[in-house]
């Protein structure tokens, strides 16, 4: 039995396979999410929870990464690797930050072991380039080919996207006073800077005139679609979907900002 998804390159069949890794990644987030909760309450916080939000955010947490998405992504199409990418990063990420109580925020900003490397975690500048150096680190061919491979390799990548995508979102919500967070303004501004280094590894995912990862060039064919084929979907997937949510976060975010200043003025 393995404990998380990795390519193993044998055909793909649709029989049921368990992770129990994903299964206590899930259960480590429900009862993390139900202690803060408790926290909250004892400390006399207000109830700011959103606890559908953050179910929401589990569940895609738990179907992207257990069968049968976990291990097509893994080990056989390139197509569906960039919707786990998608997920990790621009889906799961906001459901849960949006779905904790921001009194824990604010215990962890206001703890000294932890206050520094909050502070740092939390630059606008820091969530950017880790952002898109994780992007576009995990999208090496040699990094794909390398740690796909291995169940250690493949969960390191899923959790880069994940903790990534948490340091990007924090900038986008701002849901901590105490922690400055941007004007929505230079909300905007952010999520705008990175739509552009997405279309880097998209337009090589899209165009290249051969398949760019071994992993997915090498894996039983479980679809009628051949290794480049598959490898364009991605890009396809990953400039179209990727691209729409960050322009549709922007979009909401000036929207948000336009009401509240023609409420001010008016």
């Amino acid at each position: 039995m393995s404990w998380w998804c990795s390519a193993r390159g044998t055909p793909w069949d649709w029989s049921w396979q368990p992770y129990p890794g994903v299964w206590l990644c899930v259960l480590l987030l429900v009862a993390g999410y139900a202690a803060s909760v408790r926290h909250a309450k004892r400390s006399g916080a207000p109830e700011d929870a959103h606890p559908w939000s953050f179910a929401a955010g589990v569940i895609a947490f738990w179907l992207a990464a257990d069968w049968p998405v976990g291990p097509l992504g893994t080990g056989y199409l390139a197509s569906v690797h960039t919707v786990q990418y998608i997920v990790f990063s621009m889906l799961v990420p906001p459901l849960l930050l949006y779905g904790l109580p921001t009194a824990l925020f604010r215990s962890l900003a206001g703890n000294p072991w932890f206050a520094p490397l909050v502070q740092l975690l939390t630059r606008p500048l820091m969530a950017f380039v880790i952002f898109n150096t994780v992007l576009v680190a995990t999208h090496l061919p040699a990094v794909v080919d390398g740690l796909k491979v291995t169940q250690v390799g493949a969960f390191a990548v899923d959790m880069a996207w994940l903790g990534a995508g948490l340091l990007f979102w924090w900038q986008v919500l701002g849901r901590v006073a105490e922690l400055d967070p941007l004007p929505i303004p230079g909300r905007i501004v952010f999520v705008l800077l990175n739509v552009f280094i997405p279309t880097v590894p998209a337009a090589f995912l899209t165009f290249a005139d051969y398949p760019i990862y071994a992993v997915y060039e090498l894996a039983p064919r479980m679809s009628h679609l051949s290794a480049a084929e598959d490898q364009q979907l991605a890009g396809l997937i990953m400039k179209i979907v990727g691209g729409f949510t960050l322009f549709g976060t922007a979009s909401v975010l000036f929207f948000r900002w336009y009401a509240k200043e023609e409420g001010e003025i008016f």
